[in-house]
């Protein structure tokens, strides 16, 4: 079992920049697939950015690609969400999720996730 917990989220303006911070309970952070989604208002959740448990592999989804970063400290036991030149459309709670599975280095399907935070949100005004 892990419990996470988000931070850093807040107000932008278009084409500023926040780093979100999900902090994990536990000894054993390094063994799990960390992820970020998000879900806008009306919307379904999305993938946005995967980790692998070392975090030398990491996969973004083509909208934030160049503008996003996920990364991850091990003994900090904290996965982040670097994101630059932001914009109206990233306005969404965004959840970090941890995942158990072991076949592959990310995941971008949330039903691949056994663990999710609270949500934080992040609003992009234009």
């Amino acid at each position: 079992q892990v419990q996470l917990v988000e931070s850093g989220g807040g107000l932008a303006q278009a084409g500023g920049s926040l780093r979100l911070s999900c902090a994990a309970s536990g000894r054993t952070f390094g063994i799990y697939v960390m992820g970020w989604f998000r879900q806008a208002p009306g919307k379904e959740r999305e993938f946005v950015a995967s980790v692998s448990r070392s975090g030398g592999s990491t996969y973004h989804v083509d909208s934030v690609k160049g503008r996003f970063i996920i990364s991850r400290d091990n003994a900090k036991n904290t996965v982040y969400l670097q994101m630059n030149s932001l914009k109206p459309e990233d306005t969404a709670v965004y959840y970090c999720a941890a995942s158990k599975a072991t076949f592959l280095p990310y995941y971008s399907d949330k039903v691949d996730y056994d663990y999710w935070g609270q949500g934080t949100q992040v609003t992009v005004s234009s």
